[in-house]
C-alpha cells in the first residue's frame, strides 16, 4: 500500500481526533488547575521558607528546596507517563488499523472500500480511547492527591 493510502486515516478522522484531543486537553487543564498549581504554591512557599533560614548553610538551603520540588516534581512525572502510555495505546490502535487496511488493499480489496474500513477503524480508536478519559482522570486525581497528602 502507498504510503499515501497509510497516512490517510489523519485526514479522514480529523473530527474525531480533534474531540479527543481537546478532551485530553482540557483533562490536563483540569487537572493543572485544581492540583497542581496548589502543590507549585505550596513548592514556592516551602522554598521561600528554606531562603529564609538564615543559619542554614548554602548545601542545606539547597536541599530544602530540592525536597520542596520533589513532590511537585513526581506529581509531573506522573501526569506525563500516564499520558505518554494513553498516547501509545492510541498509536498502537491507529497503527493496527493501518496494518489492517495495508493487508485489505494487498489481498485485493477497492481503494474505496480499504479508505471506509480505515476511517471507521480509526474513528473506533478515537471513540474507544475518549471513552477512557473519565478514568484516566480519575486515576490521575486519586494519584496526585495522594502525592499531595504526603506534603501537606
Amino acid at each position: 500500500m502507498p504510503l499515501k493510502h497509510m497516512l490517510l486515516y489523519r485526514e479522514m478522522a480529523e473530527e474525531q481526533q480533534t474531540r479527543l484531543q481537546n478532551a485530553v486537553d482540557s483533562m490536563v487543564k483540569n487537572l493543572e488547575r485544581e492540583n497542581i498549581r496548589k502543590m507549585q504554591g505550596r513548592m514556592f512557599r516551602c522554598s521561600a521558607q528554606c531562603c529564609e533560614n538564615e543559619g542554614a548553610s548554602i548545601q542545606q538551603v539547597h536541599h530544602c528546596i530540592e525536597r520542596c520540588h520533589a513532590p511537585l516534581a513526581q506529581a509531573q512525572s506522573l501526569v506525563t507517563s500516564e499520558l505518554e502510555r494513553f498516547q501509545n495505546r492510541l498509536a498502537r490502535c491507529t497503527m493496527h488499523c493501518n496494518d489492517k487496511a495495508k493487508d485489505s488493499f494487498d489481498s485485493g480489496l477497492k481503494e474505496a472500500q480499504v479508505k471506509s474500513q480505515l476511517e471507521s477503524c480509526v474513528i473506533k480508536c478515537a471513540e474507544e480511547h475518549m471513552s477512557l478519559i473519565p478514568s484516566l482522570t480519575r486515576k490521575l486525581k486519586d494519584a496526585l492527591a495522594e502525592v499531595d497528602k504526603k506534603t501537606q
